[in-house]
């Protein structure tokens, strides 16, 4: 049940004041969240920037809801006379949501609003004695803290964004502190703050002049700090954030040194595990590699954010600093060009088993969810990539029978939204493939569902892997190291060497006929082991075309696909 956002007294923060604040903040952008797309365009114009935030608060929102239910199911929560139970102190409730919101973080916006959260739990979820005197001077120094921390985390910061309207609320929040104001009066100034700032940003940044709006982000900042002086007067602002009315300052001549629709073509998000010194190496990398480069937060865990023309650089730069998960890589396209708040009419979400798969599905349009051994991408995460497709169409490619369940359930919730989803149930990367092959985007929408679901289900598909102890298979007994050949989906084959083993899955798959091989090699298998396959498969079949493909990190040994 969703939590009843209350209003707290003047003078109080607390674990239910942040839960509040949370509420109230989701609710608002939320409201805001399409005209906040609608004005999108800085750092790239690709109407995103509003559900980006709302996406980023949803899940801060979702971890600390669930650290509130945590506590009153084990009992571990302070009971009030209500009988409610709230988490033990505030510490507990800043962490949960600053963590919710770091996991979660999308886009550029999002993982600046990730750090802002940061900075006010590195304050508020401070032991008391570390505390500045007073909830009016405490806000104040998490405020401040938190636009601090936002600028720190931006390689290079840019001023009339959402980083110089957090920088406006925190002195704002500070001086009416210095005044002896209560928590209630800092967050109103800080508000109020923002606001101001917010209506100057086209006055500071050209590419918000020429369009005559203002920053995007800021506007998310300007709804969360509303409803951070809601939560804590129990008055409900006056308006929502300024969109366009709130331009003051005429439109500027463009600005020759700024990038546009040049820029970098793809967007790499990433978890990390690392240390602080491989993430201050990775940093001067990735700054080097492309744009917008953002990485935040701390304790071993960062969430990473950069504009690439190489994807599969800034996922391996992660690599060599530490262990990167749940990888987001997105083709900005034709979205620079399509102009503000324009939905893409149709796009493809495609689940793939390695770094290289990914970049070369991302290359052909699709918006890629890349999984590891092992390890399959929830409904919540299938979900968020058809919302990041950003397209009243998507067509889905769950690349795997496993994850039909979630697909299906993720496509549901989409449909709720608006979006029109058709899950095509390929079983193997390889059918992906074959189906964005013959992908038509402008085409009708049935029409191009039943041809792609057509060219997956005419490709045969088998993967070599090592068989890691004795087992029964459908082939016979097994050993440890043996290599399996496997036939969609059946053991097929058990052989001592991977060439050898994937001659005699080609024979098998072959042996009704084909007209193209499909090989992705894994990230061990040397590229002679490609040579002998593809001069395997000429000399038995003269009119068999083969091409291959890098796998890259994260991908079996070797997959095969035969249409």
């Amino acid at each position: 049940m969703p939590h009843e956002a209350q209003p707290q007294p003047a003078d109080e923060l607390d674990a239910e004041a942040v839960r509040t604040w949370s509420s109230l903040a989701l609710a608002a952008l939320g409201r805001a969240r399409d005209d906040i797309d609608a004005i999108n365009v800085y750092p790239v114009a690709d109407a995103d920037t509003g559900t980006n935030l709302y996406l980023t608060a949803e899940s801060a929102d979702r971890a600390l809801t669930e650290t509130f239910d945590n506590a009153a199911r084990t009992g571990s929560g302070t009971e009030e006379v209500t009988g409610a139970t709230e988490p033990t102190s505030l510490s507990e409730a800043v962490r949960a949501w600053a963590h919710g919101a770091l996991v979660g973080a999308r886009g550029n916006s999002g993982t600046i609003l990730a750090q802002l959260l940061r900075g006010v739990a590195d304050v508020l979820g401070a032991e008391p004695e570390d505390r500045r005197t007073g909830p009016g001077g405490l806000l104040a120094h998490a405020l401040t803290r938190a636009a601090e921390e936002a600028y720190a985390a931006v390689a290079h910061p840019v001023e009339g964004t959402m980083l110089t309207v957090a920088g406006a609320a925190a002195r704002a929040g500070e001086a009416a502190s210095a005044a002896a104001g209560t928590a209630a009066d800092v967050a109103r100034a800080a508000y109020d703050g923002a606001r101001a700032a917010l209506a100057e940003t086209p006055g500071q940044l050209a590419a918000l002049g020429r369009a005559g709006v203002v920053d995007a982000g800021g506007c998310g900042i300007v709804a969360v700090l509303g409803a951070l002086w809601q939560a804590l007067s129990g008055q409900e602002p006056a308006a929502e954030p300024p969109a366009r009315g709130a331009v003051t300052t005429a439109p500027q001549p463009a600005d020759p040194c700024e990038q546009h629709e040049d820029g970098p073509a793809y967007e790499v998000i990433y978890l990390l595990e690392a240390s602080e010194p491989a993430v201050a190496e990775l940093r001067a990398h990735l700054d080097g590699l492309g744009d917008s480069l953002v990485v935040v937060g701390g304790d071993g865990l960062w969430n990473v954010h950069v504009h690439v023309d190489d994807p599969g650089a800034a996922v391996e730069a992660g690599v060599v600093a530490g262990r990167p998960y749940r990888i987001r890589i997105t083709h900005f396209g034709d979205e620079r060009r399509r102009g503000r708040g324009e939905r893409a009419q149709r796009a493809v979400v495609a689940v793939v088993p390695g770094e290289g798969l990914a970049g070369l599905c991302a290359e052909a349009g699709a918006t890629t969810v890349l999984v590891r051994p092992g390890e399959a991408p929830a409904t919540a995460e299938l979900l968020d990539a058809v919302r990041r497709a950003h397209a009243r169409e998507v067509v889905l490619l769950p690349g795997g029978t496993e994850l039909r369940a979630a697909a299906a359930t993720a496509a549901e919730q989409a449909r709720a939204e608006g979006v029109r989803v058709a899950v095509i149930p390929t079983r193997s990367a390889v059918q992906g493939l074959a189906a964005l092959a013959v992908h038509d985007p402008d085409g009708s929408f049935d029409e191009d569902v039943v041809a792609m679901t057509a060219a997956a289900g005419a490709t045969r598909y088998g993967e070599l892997a090592v068989a890691e102890r004795q087992s029964f298979t459908s082939a016979g007994i097994c050993q440890a190291g043996d290599v399996l050949g496997l036939i969609d989906g059946d053991v097929a084959v058990i052989g001592a060497g991977l060439p050898e083993t994937a001659e005699a899955v080609l024979d098998r798959m072959l042996g009704s006929g084909g007209e193209l091989v499909t090989l992705v090699l894994g990230p061990e298998v040397p590229d002679a082991v490609a040579e002998r396959l593809e001069a395997y498969v000429q000399s038995g079949h003269l009119a068999v075309d083969t091409v291959t493909y890098r796998g890259g990190r994260y991908s079996a040994p070797l997959l095969i696909g035969v249409e």
